[in-house]
């Protein structure tokens, strides 16, 4: 949306969002859209040294660095309305989820150095696709397919699960997550009604916000199934009685 101050980055070449570009600063197109992934890149850091910390599997450490570098994608193609810094923003999107799938489906996979080659080999040729066409709509429709694609998974693990917090950890993805898309949807749909408004609600900041922790809370319950697999005595604790992290006890032998 059009804002009053001049832009630092030059015309917008990227989609816009309902917040009125360049309001604080010539250098910052979308404020808050961009200051609302701070809190994703401070909850990944912290699950990034809890998984350090705890000597998880890479992978972890991996899935958090990828949340980071989402997070900062994001905050550059808000700040700029650039479609360079859009692309740089969706594609770590799609990485993102082949990483999701591979923690997910990885441990009954028969064939283990299959499925790693083949996501890599995808998700390679997906960026040089995306870096050479505009998707649009396409590129939506092809998240959303992989983002239902780890549902069943997800379910899975969760009725598996008998551990009370652990369960609770998976009511707050899907919180989170049904939360974060009313507030996406509200924000692209009901713009002109909203700009209409004495406050804007700032409904795709707030997505920011909830897919932060929803993407900690996922992050979490997996840690928790991956180390009830390898019988490492999981438990949910909570840091300061509300903050959850999963604290593991593995054999000596390991």
């Amino acid at each position: 949306m059009e804002g009053g101050l001049s832009s630092f980055w030059g015309p917008v070449t990227a989609a816009e969002w309902c917040e009125k570009n360049y309001v604080y600063s010539s250098y910052i197109a979308e404020f808050f859209n961009t200051i609302s992934n701070v809190p994703c890149i401070l909850l990944a850091l912290i699950g990034l040294i809890n998984a350090l910390r705890q000597r998880f599997e890479k992978r972890f450490s991996v899935l958090h660095v990828s949340n980071m570098i989402l997070a900062i994608g994001s905050m550059l193609y808000h700040a700029t309305l650039q479609h360079m810094q859009q692309q740089g923003d969706e594609t770590p999107m799609v990485w993102e989820m082949l990483l999701y799938f591979y923690i997910l489906y990885s441990p009954d996979w028969h064939y283990r150095s299959t499925m790693p080659t083949f996501l890599f080999l995808y998700g390679v040729g997906f960026a040089m696709a995306h870096a050479l066409l505009r998707f649009g709509i396409g590129f939506k429709v092809h998240y959303v397919i992989l983002c239902l694609l780890c549902i069943p998974r997800m379910y899975k693990y969760y009725i598996y699960t008998e551990d009370a917090s652990a369960k609770r950890l998976a009511k707050l993805y899907v919180a989170t997550l049904f939360l974060g898309s009313i507030c996406w949807l509200a924000d692209r749909l009901f713009c002109k009604e909203i700009s209409g408004w004495y406050f804007n609600p700032q409904g795709h900041a707030l997505w920011h916000v909830l897919m932060g922790f929803n993407s900690y809370f996922a992050n979490t319950f997996l840690m928790f199934c991956r180390a009830q697999q390898r019988e490492w005595d999981p438990k949910v604790v909570h840091f300061l009685g509300f903050f959850p992290y999963v604290k593991i006890q593995k054999p000596k032998s390991q």
